[in-house]
């Protein structure tokens, strides 16, 4: 940890699964079964509040487009000018 302040997390958990977790540490080449855990916690969190905040984004993204949709800014000028050119442009073929 590069924090300054620590904190405790305690948990029981049964005999097969610290098996496998001491297991899997030790494949993983971890220093201890708690570097493990904390490193694999960690990486499940970081899943999960990526997958969260990008459902968040695709919201925010959906109705900022369906709003434009269903109730487009007004046509300036530039837009207007555009359009008449193209259709000019279309009228010439």
């Amino acid at each position: 940890m590069n924090t300054a302040e620590k904190t405790r997390f305690d948990t029981r958990i049964p005999k097969d699964q610290k098996a496998l977790f001491q297991y899997a540490a030790e494949l993983g080449g971890f220093k201890t079964l708690s570097e493990f855990v904390i490193y694999s916690a960690k990486v499940q969190a970081e899943i999960i509040v990526q997958k969260h905040e990008s459902i968040l984004a695709s919201k925010k993204d959906a109705k900022i487009f369906f709003e434009a949709i269903m109730n487009p800014p007004a046509a300036n000028a530039q837009l207007k000018k555009a359009a008449k050119e193209y259709h000019q442009l279309l009228a010439k073929k």
